[in-house]
């Protein structure tokens, strides 16, 4: 992970070490909010991966989205399937 990329980690990993614990387990979508922030980070940097993790949390309402969301190049048979359906949309 970039140098860049770690410090916009820090507050995903303050989030998961002193709040995750008492807000429960009630994410909506798998991997977790905080799961695929981390993983976003990781694989696509501060800028990308940053991006992605705020995109993630903004859905993260009674009236977003939910279920199976990996992170955009974790799982490349989720990712053909993903592109199959916007092409035909």
């Amino acid at each position: 992970m970039s140098p860049l990329a770690f410090l916009v980690s820090l507050p995903v990993r303050g989030y998961r070490l002193l709040l995750s614990p008492w807000v429960g387990h009630g994410c909506r979508y798998q991997p977790t909010c905080s799961a695929y922030a981390m993983e976003a980070l990781e694989r696509h940097g501060a800028v990308k991966g940053g991006w992605l993790a705020a995109k993630r949390v903004a859905s993260c309402h009674p009236w977003g989205g939910h279920g199976y969301d990996p992170v955009p190049g974790a799982d490349p048979a989720f990712d053909a399937t993903r592109h199959k359906d916007h092409d035909h949309a």
